[in-house]
């Protein structure tokens, strides 16, 4: 056995935590466009076509998005597109 300190490594390459202030929720969802999330696991869309039926029914602007695997991180392109276009968004995760 080795007297050689361990040192664990963090595989997501993160060298500081990045800290974000909260926002504040919107009073309401009048005139605010929602997006909805999909993570890519098993029955996420079939929860999300609900949520997404739902705010419709209410008369929200809904949009989609859906991330290619739950495995790894939304690609960039995405987050980016949700922050241009969405007022608030709701992430769907389903087992």
């Amino acid at each position: 056995m080795s007297n050689e300190r361990y040192i664990m490594r963090d595989p997501t390459a993160e060298l500081s935590s990045v800290t974000r202030p909260r926002l504040n929720p919107p009073i309401n969802l009048s005139g605010a466009t929602i997006g909805l999330l999909s993570i890519s696991k098993e029955r996420s869309d079939e929860f999300l076509n609900t949520v997404a039926a739902r705010l419709a029914e209410q008369g929200h602007q809904v949009l989609r998005f859906k991330k290619p695997t739950h495995t790894k991180p939304a690609p960039e392109t995405i987050l980016q597109d949700i922050v241009a276009q969405c007022t608030v968004v709701v992430e769907g995760l389903a087992d």
